[in-house]
């Protein structure tokens, strides 16, 4: 019960901390050949960004991030926006991330959160879990799971942003 107990006061405190400062808290993640970066050091460039958060072996992952990549590359040409792909693949799974991407083609930086720390702090708890940062890093939008068709309500927000519009949170 007290593990419990200290876990929900972590998540609390992380999630307190994350809506107040809206922004991506910082943890140690590798990138796909093994590198340790800061999440702190993740180069959105200015412009909106989505964080989606998923694994090797969630079909539903794989649906979203392959839907997403068929038509990132006219996203990033119309609006600049920076797809940040983080697998949640554990430190077993974890060497399977980069053939799988490359496997696939996938044009996104990709990252590996083999501990669940960032994934913890932002409260992810089912995958996919995508999140929609505007240019000055503030959370405007999330949501989890995948339907068909879930790219474009996302990339319509992603227009607003590079417009200059405000979005209300969902």
């Amino acid at each position: 019960m007290k593990k419990f107990a200290l876990t929900l006061l972590t998540l609390t405190i992380g999630l307190t901390a994350f809506s107040q400062k809206l922004e991506i808290p910082e943890v140690t993640l590798n990138d796909v050949n093994g590198k340790r970066v800061s999440s702190k050091t993740l180069d959105t460039g200015g412009k909106p960004v989505v964080i989606s958060f998923w694994a090797t072996w969630c079909k539903p992952c794989v649906k979203e991030l392959s839907a997403i990549d068929e038509v990132y590359a006219d996203w990033q040409d119309e609006t600049g926006v920076k797809v940040i792909a983080i697998s949640i693949d554990d430190a077993r799974n974890s060497s399977k991330v980069a053939p799988f991407v490359n496997g696939r083609g996938w044009e996104y930086d990709v990252y590996i959160d083999e501990n669940s720390d960032l994934r913890r702090l932002l409260g992810v708890n089912n995958i996919p879990h995508t999140f929609l940062f505007d240019a000055q890093g503030k959370l405007v939008y999330q949501h989890n799971g995948y339907a068909q068709g879930d790219e474009e309500l996302l990339y319509e927000m992603i227009e607003k942003l590079s417009r200059g519009e405000k979005i209300e949170k969902h």
